[in-house]
């Protein structure tokens, strides 16, 4: 097929488009490639303001387009938090001066992340906030989680739980079991996570108004969402790449770059997480892209930040699920583009005549190697460091206008 591109949108697509007399057009070939709408990252971490030592909204975005992602909302745990209108205002300002990936703001629930306050729900949504959420910090308040879902329905703003019993997780190094056992480290029990997620569906049902949760990683969590969504519980649902491709295993050597939350678990959660996004129980995949300095991740194991970044891997470890036959690729853009629109109710996931010609290009038969000191994030803790992968995008577009490209210059 031919695509064609005029004025920031997608004007035609037929079998053959012929250039138009007498007009400069650009051409650029694509044979053999995969054009999708632009991918769509709903859970990241761009650390600005206050710890633009780790990244910034500018190097967040290079990283964004270069792994294929024209949009990407950005999660509140910034210093100062994201709870009030100038600093979500800020961080659109930023992203506008980056002029790369869209980028929005996803506000605090709670003042400061306390779980103690709401934010000011409406006037965050007015300043470019798309969603709400403490992540990074659960809501461990019952009650004011059930305001904050009634809330936010009110404003047709989706809240995104990050679920985590702390009185479960405290202490908690990694995943618990025989691996944290071996190891010495304190374990974190699955329960920590699907206790609340199960707390929080309950509260949806019992208000009859919606949730997203935040990077599922058990089994027993995608059997409960299964379970709500069949009942008609208005829960949707994500995980990310390494919940699907490693388990906890990998800590083995004590590397950092595999200390995260919610932790790596067992083979039979990476193979319910793929089963999870094959029958339509989880219904996107976003990176969770956390920074960390080597101030952070190069010290003993007990003291390391979690969290890993994910960005320019996320297309590429995503793509072994079609590989592996798990998804189609029309299934996995679903999860990476169609889906993340919809829940955050944001411009994309299409390429529809008259939508913004927001567009990935992927080379299905590129092979590659990751090497983080390539990366165009500030950070370079990854998990797939020297892993070889195969498929990669190669051109990303954003509102007609090339942001990235490593296609050979003509």
């Amino acid at each position: 097929m031919d695509l064609l591109i005029e004025k920031g949108t997608v004007s035609r697509i037929a079998k053959t488009i012929p250039e138009g007399k007498g007009q400069k057009t650009e051409v650029i070939d694509l044979t053999g490639m995969i054009i999708t709408p632009g991918l769509i990252d709903m859970h990241t971490h761009l650390r600005e303001p206050g710890h633009e030592y780790k990244e910034t909204v500018q190097t967040g975005s290079e990283a964004a387009v270069a792994g294929g992602f024209t949009s990407i909302a950005c999660m509140a745990n910034t210093e100062p938090i994201n709870d009030n209108r100038s600093v979500t205002e800020f961080i659109i300002r930023q992203a506008n001066a980056a002029g790369m990936a869209r980028v929005y703001p996803v506000a605090a629930v709670s003042k400061g992340e306390e779980g103690k306050v709401l934010t000011e729900f409406a006037d965050l949504k007015d300043a470019g906030a798309v969603a709400l959420s403490d992540d990074g910090n659960p809501v461990m308040d019952s009650s004011l989680m059930r305001n904050a879902l009634e809330y936010a329905s009110s404003f047709g703003i989706p809240v995104i739980s990050h679920c985590e019993d702390l009185n479960l997780s405290a202490g908690g190094l990694m995943n618990e079991g025989y691996t944290s056992t071996e190891l010495g480290l304190q374990g974190i029990p699955n329960t920590a996570e699907h206790i609340m997620i199960a707390r929080d569906i309950a509260l949806a049902e019992f208000s009859n108004v919606s949730v997203h949760i935040a990077h599922v990683s058990t089994a027993e969590s995608v059997r409960i969402i299964r379970e709500a969504k069949r009942r008609g519980v208005r829960v949707t649902a994500e995980t990310a790449p390494h919940y699907f491709t490693l388990t906890d295993e990998a800590l083995t050597e004590f590397s950092t770059n595999f200390k995260m939350y919610p932790p790596l678990r067992k083979k039979e959660d990476v193979e319910a997480i793929k089963e999870g996004l094959k029958d339509g129980t989880i219904d996107a995949i976003a990176s969770d892209h956390a920074p960390h300095s080597s101030i952070e991740k190069d010290v003993e194991f007990e003291y390391a930040a979690n969290g890993i970044i994910g960005l320019e891997t996320s297309l590429s470890a995503s793509l072994t699920l079609v590989k592996e036959k798990v998804l189609s690729l029309s299934q996995l853009i679903e999860k990476m583009s169609t889906n993340p629109a919809g829940i955050l109710k944001i411009p994309g996931g299409t390429l529809n005549v008259g939508c913004n010609a927001d567009i990935t290009v992927i080379d299905p038969q590129k092979k590659w190697t990751v090497k983080a000191d390539k990366f165009r994030s500030k950070s370079r803790n990854t998990p797939f460091g020297g892993r070889k992968f195969l498929g990669r995008a190669v051109l990303t577009m954003v509102g007609g206008d090339v942001k990235y490209s490593s296609l050979p210059v003509t």
